[in-house]
């Protein structure tokens, strides 16, 4: 009986123990909000088919909460393959990280050529330039062209550290369509 009562009471005190400590770990835990709501990641993304539609634009812009590429077409297209990492050029395959700035580099692998086999195939950037100024960008420190090869773009976009990002498929303006890559200021 004596043995009994000292099980139920060492019972009766681990049982509030346990629920005490479940209490006060959701109570006095503090999950850091998401910055900006940003919940992307720095995961490899990869979508989308080979297109034809060649490449007539690359542009940035700043925004508050991230950094953003914009790669245009003139056509449909929404293939693509973006993840950290070393880029290589197309066709020579050389490393781009020595012309690149930053803490990280983002290799672009686009499904479309960068030249247009209507116009003598004519190709928008010379391989390893530079194609935007990112001064006072908070995250953007380069983006360079590393060629186009058998229907696929390069690039690689030297950012300050990995931080998470998104890609998007935005149709239009017109006839066009954009590969969107926003890279967040932060965690």
């Amino acid at each position: 009986m004596r043995i009994r009562g000292a099980l139920t009471a060492l019972a009766v005190v681990l049982a509030g123990l346990v629920a005490s400590a479940g209490s006060s770990t959701a109570a006095g835990t503090t999950t850091a909000s998401a910055y900006c709501g940003i919940t992307w990641g720095s995961a490899e993304k990869a979508a989308g088919a080979l297109s034809g539609a060649p490449l007539v634009d690359v542009r940035t812009g700043r925004h508050d909460c991230y950094d953003r590429v914009v790669f245009e077409f003139a056509g449909p297209v929404d293939g693509y393959a973006i993840g950290y990492g070393e880029t290589w050029t197309e066709g020579e395959g050389l490393a781009l990280s020595p012309y690149t700035a930053g803490g990280a580099l983002l290799r672009i692998s686009l499904r479309a050529p960068a030249y247009d086999d209507d116009h003598l195939g004519t190709v928008p950037y010379a391989v390893g330039e530079h194609v935007a100024n990112l001064l006072r960008y908070p995250t953007l420190r380069d983006v360079v062209f590393g060629g186009s090869f058998e229907g696929y773009s390069t690039f690689a976009v030297g950012v300050r550290a990995r931080l998470p990002f998104r890609v998007l498929v935005l149709a239009g303006p017109g006839t066009h369509s954009r590969v969107v890559l926003d890279v967040a200021h932060q965690w």
